[in-house]
C-alpha cells in the first residue's frame, strides 16, 4: 500500500526562513509517473472520458498524437503532492490550503508513460495581522527528456498561524 500523506509539506520553516528564498527556487518535486491507468482512473472520476486520454487506437487513428495523453486537469492535481515533496510548509500553522491560480497554462501535453515533476520559485509572500500568509509560487511542471513543460502556472496558497 502507498504511504498517504495527511500532513501536507514534509518540512516547516519558520515565516522569516521560507521569507528570506523569495526570488529563488524553494524546491523540484520527486519525479510522478503517469500510466494509463491513472488516466483512466483520473477519467472515471471527472467523467471525462474523452478519446485523446483513453482511447489508444482512436488516437493513432485520428489524431498525429502517438499515445494517448494525460488530462491537464490531472496534471494540476498532481501539484499538492509535488509541494508536499519540497516545498516548506511554515512552522506553527494550523492548516493550509489551495487558494487557486493567478495564472494557468497546459504548455505541452503529457503522453501516457511519462513522468513528470515540479519546480516551485517563491514569487511574493505576505503575512497580516490575522496570521493568514499568502504565498504565490511560480510552477514549472517539467516532463522528462523534453525542454518544453507541461504546465505553467502562478499558484496562490495560504497558510493560517495564530496572530
Amino acid at each position: 500500500m502507498q504511504k498517504v500523506n495527511n500532513d501536507g509539506a514534509l518540512t516547516k520553516l519558520s515565516f522569516d526562513e521560507v521569507s528570506d528564498k523569495l526570488g529563488q527556487v524553494v524546491g523540484k518535486s520527486e519525479w510522478y509517473s503517469i500510466d494509463q491507468d491513472m488516466i483512466d482512473s483520473f477519467a472515471d472520476l471527472t467523467k471525462d472520458h474523452f478519446f485523446i486520454h483513453v482511447d489508444p487506437a482512436r488516437v493513432k487513428k485520428e489524431t498525429p498524437l502517438n499515445s494517448t495523453i494525460a488530462h491537464g486537469f490531472l496534471t494540476v492535481s498532481l501539484l499538492s503532492a509535488m509541494s508536499y515533496d519540497c516545498v516548506p510548509g511554515i512552522e506553527g500553522a494550523h492548516f493550509g490550503l489551495n487558494y487557486g491560480f493567478n495564472k494557468l497554462r497546459f504548455v505541452s501535453p503529457v503522453p501516457v508513460n511519462s513522468r513528470v515533476r515540479g519546480h516551485f520559485t517563491l514569487k511574493d509572500m505576505e503575512k497580516k495581522d490575522t496570521g493568514e500568509i499568502t504565498m504565490i509560487y511560480d510552477v514549472i511542471v517539467e516532463l522528462e527528456d523534453q525542454e518544453k513543460p507541461a504546465l505553467a502556472a502562478e499558484w496562490v496558497t495560504k497558510a493560517f498561524v495564530k496572530p
